[in-house]
């Protein structure tokens, strides 16, 4: 399975407006995540429209305009920012509403592993917070708790 650059560079420009966010509240600018994040503009926008359009982030126009986070770090999973860009989270290579992956559509002898993996990995993700990443609450931090 293999997480596009759509769900990756939208985790991680959530992340980057959550840590500026933090404290102050107020508003930042695409620009400012594109630059420290090495991310397109361009291919931001696009992604914080779609995360816009799923309630993630609220948009504030004029002289300190930029984005803010609809709900606080602590609400908002991973796996939330990854559906709102609509990005897949299954690991088997069978389309979502077919019955199975070989020619006939049958499933594969492997489909029940990597199905079960997805769902693993969609688990987890649902289970960590924009702030679990910024407080560096992840990877080995979080399973040595």
């Amino acid at each position: 399975m293999r997480l596009s650059t759509k769900g990756r560079y939208a985790v991680m420009a959530m992340a980057d407006l959550a840590r500026r966010q933090e404290g102050a509240g107020r508003a930042v600018a695409l620009a400012d995540i594109a630059a420290r994040q090495e991310i397109s503009l361009s291919y931001l926008e696009q992604l914080f429209a779609r995360l816009r359009r799923k309630g993630l982030v609220q948009s504030a126009r004029g002289p300190g305009g930029g984005y803010r986070l609809a709900a606080t770090a602590e609400t908002t999973t991973i796996a939330e920012i990854v559906h709102a860009v609509d990005e897949p989270l299954r690991a088997t290579r069978c389309a979502h509403h077919a019955k199975g992956c070989m020619l006939k559509g049958e499933r594969c002898l492997t489909h029940d592993l990597w199905d079960d993996l997805g769902h693993q990995i969609e688990d987890y993700l649902a289970s960590v917070s924009l702030a679990d990443v910024i407080g560096g609450r992840v990877g080995r931090e979080r399973r040595a708790a």
